[in-house]
């Protein structure tokens, strides 16, 4: 027998793919550094503070200097943190800032950090489920999640919700000034809910979600913002309660439902009939060469080890995945009897859907 040729390697190419994975190594070691930092409040000290040595942040942070040391190192290797050798600080950046310490900024990452972390540490379950094809629910991760991922997508509901999404809808915001009643499906922590809230307030709003644990947290949250025109209850999104709704809203949820065709017609049950559906989606293009690219990456990294997963946990399992793209929804959304259905906005991260009656 005749053997094979061993195969030519090249080096440049190899070298390439090395770095590229040391790279990932290096990141996938900082998830916990930038949790960490995070929870101490390391990131907002140095914000405030100006450049600092590692024994001044550790003084004002109430920590061990030898531990921030080589939290700032990595940090600073990493380019998220300015190392200024002839004084031996370290420096925030105002870009930085927005990253790490200013939790409103359009560009706070941390919630991403604190998912991806999340997400690994039931890396024993999602090997399994490779293996059996079994489903894990949303509510079966570790408790970090829940407020990861809410952080996460905060961001962009609290800087193109109601700045830029709602206004490219039909007549939508019109109607949200002078008094309607909405559903939130899928709320989560409920933070898209209250933020729609507090700009429309002569329109009552109630979000819905399976998560007894995030509708908790939700009412809490709704306490503290003091708001009167909102409220919270369980339910999912093929049972959830009420009817004749002006506005109902799905956000970056429905690719993570089992039967999203189900869900799509109990929607259009409760709906008004000159209502509006709108559907956020993660950007994806209809085809998988168009999402192989760092936006692409992080989603159906995601989609793994979250929205496949918890899809396959449901009644249905069409396991959409966060890379769905817009033709897959249109089928979905319009196959279950919807008969308008267009793209009203995106951005690089989001996919903005109207669907009508």
């Amino acid at each position: 027998m005749q053997k094979q040729a061993p195969a030519l390697i090249n080096e440049e190419t190899l070298n390439g793919l090395l770095g590229r994975a040391i790279t990932d190594f290096g990141a996938t070691s900082l998830a916990a550094l930038v949790v960490i930092g995070d929870r101490l409040g390391l990131y907002r000290v140095l914000a405030t503070s100006g450049a600092l040595t590692a024994a001044e942040l550790a003084h004002k942070s109430g920590t061990h200097e030898r531990y921030v040391r080589e939290w700032l190192n990595a940090h600073a290797a990493s380019g998220y943190v300015n190392y200024l050798a002839d004084s031996g600080r370290y420096q925030l950046s105002p870009e930085q800032a927005m990253l790490f310490a200013q939790e409103e900024s359009p560009a706070f990452i941390v919630g991403g950090f604190q998912t991806a972390l999340a997400a690994g540490r039931i890396v024993d379950r999602l090997t399994d489920a490779f293996k059996t094809g079994h489903g894990i629910g949303w509510h079966e991760h570790h408790p970090d999640m829940f407020p990861g991922c809410a952080r996460f997508y905060k961001v962009g509901y609290l800087n193109h919700l109601v700045q830029e999404w709602i206004p490219a809808l039909d007549g939508v915001e019109a109607k949200l000034k002078a008094g309607v009643r909405v559903a939130d499906v899928g709320c989560g922590v409920g933070y898209s809910t209250l933020i729609m809230a507090k700009a429309f307030p002569r329109s009552q709003f109630i979000g819905f979600d399976y998560h007894d644990e995030s509708i908790a947290a939700a009412r809490r949250h709704a306490l503290e913002a003091g708001l009167s025109n909102v409220s919270f209850e369980i339910g999912r999104a093929d049972n959830y309660r009420g009817h004749m709704y002006e506005f109902v809203t799905v956000f970056d949820a429905l690719h993570d439902m089992g039967d999203p065709g189900a869900a799509s017609r109990h929607v259009l049950r409760t709906l008004a009939p000159n209502g509006t559906w709108m559907i956020v989606e993660p950007y994806a293009g209809d085809r998988i060469e168009e999402n192989l690219n760092p936006i692409g990456r992080a989603y159906y990294a995601a989609s793994t080890l979250l929205c496949t997963p918890c899809s396959l946990s449901q009644d249905g399992r069409m396991g959409l995945g966060a890379q769905a793209g817009e033709a897959r929804l249109r089928s979905v959304v319009k196959g279950s009897g919807f008969t308008r259905f267009r793209r009203a906005a995106h951005s690089p991260v989001n996919l903005i859907l109207e669907a009508r009656p």
